[in-house]
């Protein structure tokens, strides 16, 4: 089943890989933006600074869920490289099992801790309670959406890639629906773009699961047992895009911290709008790299060095050319970006959030790259060195650069802080992906 991964021209294993995936992410992420947009066009700037207070939070949540659903993909595609079914088939059982009582846990975290987050952010009392209804909402449905992420990287692996860009497509299009029902024609609060969210991604659950019950697929169920050093592993290989995904937010968290005290609920009503456009196109590469996993993992199993270096060539270019483009709508259309989010011609907002997008604009042509890299170094059972780059470009040279430029800059040097620590990754990054290759070659 999985011979495609070794024998297909890699141009043509790069398409039935990555661009369905790409697609269904493209679909997902582009329900986001509208999400934002129903909620900035029809709720207000206060609603959007709310939801962006405790997205965050919420992200951090399904990190966990991804740690597990990614370290898994890559220990099930290594053995079923290796000719070890039943063992990839016991991974992937537990997992699921896993990835549930992770969510039962993280949901009652979340739903009693809603308040608390929002006070401890320093929001008035009208931001405080959007954003507690707002959370509370993902709380309870928890258990019942976080296998989403899961189910996703193994239709992957089991070759439903098509399968995997049409669930995709059907929970954003519900979404898509359920906001403009809830907010525009029921005339429901925030609450309601969550709800919204929540019961798309119960479909997404839902379709996702069905085939590995009902089709004769590669993985199935069986007894969910695996040896403690597998479960290791499996933490070792996803920690570094659980510590990126936590840094990304530990970042918004205290980036949002900087804007409320320098500019008001605006800036973070602004920053929503930056988020919501560079979680687009980095999600676009993310999901390229995750859909080239397997293959990665698959032909590093077989030993087979040439073909990681095409497939990695492709990944390369096509990172390069949607962040080029990215940078190129972002500054030359910002108005246009930003009068979609904006109700009742919020002049205020619109200062700040054009000022934002076209500083923010050029980190586009910079930060592919260390994302790129590490998912690379992921797929091939390389964790620290993925976990290193993760970790400093979404925390510590962000972070770093951010005491340091608004010291000097204002409210502006929260806009650059990222492209500074983007532009000091390519370096790090480069070396690291240099070494790997020679020592592959050797």
């Amino acid at each position: 089943m999985h011979n495609f991964y070794t024998t297909l021209n890699p141009t043509k294993l790069f398409i039935k890989c990555a661009l369905p995936n790409m697609t269904s992410m493209a679909f997902i992420y582009l329900y986001v933006i509208i999400d934002g947009i129903f909620v900035g066009r029809y709720l207000g700037s206060n609603a959007l600074a709310a939801m962006n207070l405790m997205m965050p939070f919420i992200m951090i949540s399904f990190a966990l869920a991804d740690m597990i659903a990614i370290g898994s993909s890559v220990q099930i595609a290594i053995n079923l490289g290796k000719g070890k079914v039943e063992k990839a088939r016991a991974i992937f059982s537990f997992c699921i099992v896993l990835i549930f009582a992770i969510s039962c846990l993280m949901g009652i975290l979340g739903f009693f801790l809603a308040k608390t987050l929002s006070v401890f952010m320093g929001a008035n009392e009208n931001i405080q309670s959007l954003s507690t209804e707002y959370m509370q909402i993902f709380a309870t449905f928890a258990p019942f959406i976080m296998l989403a992420f899961a189910m996703d990287n193994y239709l992957r692996i089991c070759g439903k890639t098509f399968y995997s860009m049409m669930v995709n497509i059907i929970t954003a299009l519900s979404n898509i629906f359920l906001d403009w029902l809830f907010i525009v024609v029921f005339d429901w609060g925030l609450f309601s773009a969550a709800l919204a969210t929540c019961i798309g991604m119960f479909l997404g659950s839902v379709l996702g699961i069905l085939p590995f019950i009902f089709k004769d697929l590669t993985l199935k169920f069986k007894k969910p047992i695996i040896k403690l050093q597998i479960l290791k592993n499996i933490l070792y290989n996803g920690s570094s895009e659980f510590f990126s995904n936590i840094s990304s937010s530990f970042y918004t968290i205290l980036a949002n911290a900087f804007l409320l005290k320098l500019s008001g609920s605006t800036a973070v009503a602004a920053f929503s709008v930056i988020l919501y456009l560079s979680t687009f196109v980095f999600m676009l590469v993310l999901a390229m790299c995750d859909a080239m996993q397997p293959a990665l993992s698959y032909n590093y199993g077989h030993k087979n060095i040439a073909r990681i270096q095409a497939i990695f060539k492709r990944m390369f270019f096509a990172s390069w050319g949607v962040s080029t483009m990215a940078f190129l709508f972002v500054y030359f259309f910002n108005n246009l970006i930003v009068s979609v989010f904006n109700k009742d011609d919020n002049q205020d907002f619109i200062h700040i959030a054009q000022n934002a997008l076209i500083f923010f604009s050029f980190s586009f042509l910079f930060s592919w790259f260390g994302k790129l890299c590490a998912s690379f170094f992921t797929a091939l059972d390389k964790p620290l060195l993925s976990l290193g780059i993760s970790i400093s470009q979404s925390l510590i040279f962000p972070f770093l650069s951010l005491f340091i430029l608004t010291q000097f800059l204002g409210v502006n040097g929260v806009w650059l802080a990222t492209l500074v620590g983007d532009i000091c990754m390519i370096f790090i990054a480069s070396f690291l992906l240099y070494k790997t290759f020679k020592n592959l070659n050797s």
